[in-house]
């Protein structure tokens, strides 16, 4: 595990093994499910990877695009779209999953930071 700045950052993979519009799943340590993905546009994000409609850990598996011009992830359960930035449901705004920041470090491995 890698400390920087502030709060813990966990390396999970390398910026390449990404492919853009798809997601990998992560744990955390503690337990914690991420889905991390990267767009055509060479953004990475991190989401929580707990669909709340279904309770299944699968938004890693979603598809990813754009809606309006906002990065989202779409489950794969129930197709709601999910903001990549702000974590919000495009489909029902009271409902949102937790996003983790996420930073590239000097050599390309892809860091999710738990707070």
């Amino acid at each position: 595990m890698t400390v920087l700045h502030e709060g813990t950052w966990t390396p999970v993979c390398r910026v390449s093994a990404l492919q853009p519009n798809r997601g990998v799943a992560a744990l955390l340590p503690g337990g914690a499910q991420v889905a991390v993905f990267r767009t055509v546009d060479d953004e990475v994000f991190a989401l929580s990877n707990v669909d709340p409609f279904s309770g299944a850990a699968v938004l890693s598996r979603g598809l990813v695009g754009d809606r309006g011009g906002v990065p989202v992830a779409v489950s794969p359960v129930y197709k709601q779209a999910f903001d990549l930035r702000t974590g919000r449901c495009l489909d029902d705004g009271n409902v949102s999953v937790r996003v983790y920041p996420v930073r590239l470090s000097d050599d390309g491995t892809v860091l999710v930071g738990a707070q």
